[in-house]
């Protein structure tokens, strides 16, 4: 059993200061221990790997205060209207992502960053320790997930999701990719996704700081996370200025990929997966995302959104890398194109492992995920 005493007493050991400033995580994250205790089904090396990302997500939160109280000018960092890459997952995201983070103009969080925000020590302009600790962390998540290089590429150094900032808040939908906890899942609605985002804004202040530190020209966040589906109205009243771009793919291609996914992250960490009460669990989730979204666009006109077709992202990339510029408002410059081209050159998806899965095995049927995504089907699907 994962104790939270236990965790917060540890989370204090490497700080100077005994008690956290900010004690309003502590509700949420009993609220994510009981799910794991009591709904996971975890086995032994379940419970070691929550436990441990626990401890590292409540060392990172007291390290932050830390390094914010020694630099208060990390607070005033400003952040200037973001790009924000949302849609269902398996819609390209993530090769949409990390080709625009080619551009020096912008900056991503990288997943060393995302995993562990707050430095080692001073010195990390020039000696970075978090990046050697985060590709240990990658090699052994291949290691006990041997199909997930198919599935997602997954690189320390590369651009990734914000999704692991906004986990800091314990009130994420992180943990449920590691566990099947669907009663935690549809429970988390009910909580205050505002402490979530103001959390996020922090993190990524921080960070900024951080870049500024190495002298990274960037001066334009490039984020991506479908997180934001769920909640659209906490993102555009955080970022105000933010431009959106929103992927699009027929469900019946993303969700039998999706949760595939999941079941190979959960898998290891119980004996008892069940693949179908996970998938459905997901299924349900992103319909309710899609909703959100679609109600927070039909009520607020005026919010910048993108729509961009999967597809198109794959077949024809320079058209729609041009088409996001000037929506975003910024240069594509011959430079910058020649490296996102270059970028996708050496990360094409034939370079790594197939794929195999099949709906059936997730008890996913075509004539129900059409019926549960008919109004998006009918919005953004081309027939």
């Amino acid at each position: 059993m994962i104790d939270i005493d236990k965790l917060l007493k540890q989370g204090l050991e490497q700080s100077s200061s005994r008690n956290y400033t900010d004690s309003s995580f502590i509700e949420p994250l009993g609220t994510l221990i009981s799910a794991l205790n009591h709904e996971a089904r975890l086995n032994s090396a379940g419970e070691q790997f929550h436990e441990a990302r626990l401890l590292g997500l409540i060392r990172n939160r007291k390290a932050l205060e830390d390094w914010t109280a020694k630099h208060p000018e990390i607070a005033e960092e400003k952040l200037l209207a973001p790009i924000v890459i949302v849609g269902l997952p398996r819609t390209g995201t993530t090769l949409l992502h990390r080709t625009i983070a080619t551009d020096i103009e912008l900056m991503a969080p990288l997943w060393y960053e995302v995993r562990q925000p707050a430095p080692l020590n001073l010195d990390f302009v020039s000696n970075d320790g978090r990046i050697e600790i985060a590709k240990a962390e990658v090699d052994a998540m291949l290691a006990a997930m041997p199909g997930l290089a198919a599935i997602h590429p997954i690189d320390a150094i590369a651009p990734d999701e914000e999704i692991l900032l906004i986990e800091h808040s314990f009130m994420s939908t992180v943990p449920e990719c590691y566990a099947c906890i669907p009663e935690y899942g549809d429970a988390l609605y009910h909580q205050d996704p505002w402490a979530s985002y103001d959390y996020l804004h922090k993190m990524l202040q921080f960070l900024q700081w951080q870049k500024r530190q190495r002298g990274d020209l960037g001066h334009r966040w490039l984020l991506k996370t479908p997180h934001h589906l769920h909640y659209p109205q906490q993102l555009f009243q955080t970022f105000p200025d933010a431009v959106v771009i929103q992927t699009h793919r027929h469900p019946n291609e993303v969700m039998p990929s999706y949760a595939s996914m999941m079941c190979e992250l959960a898998g290891p960490f119980t004996d008892n997966l069940n693949k179908q009460l996970m998938a459905a669990h997901w299924v349900k989730k992103w319909q309710l995302g899609l909703s959100a979204t679609q109600r927070y666009r039909d009520q607020h006109p005026e919010a910048r959104y993108l729509d961009l077709q999967f597809q198109d992202s794959i077949r024809q990339p320079e058209s729609v890398l041009s088409q996001l510029y000037a929506f975003a408002g910024i240069e594509l410059t011959d430079e910058t194109r020649y490296e996102m081209q270059r970028w996708r050159t050496f990360n094409q998806r034939e370079a790594r492992p197939e794929h195999h899965y099949t709906a059936e095995e997730f008890g996913l049927e075509d004539a129900q995920l059409k019926t549960q995504f008919a109004d998006y089907i009918a919005r953004h699907i081309p027939s």
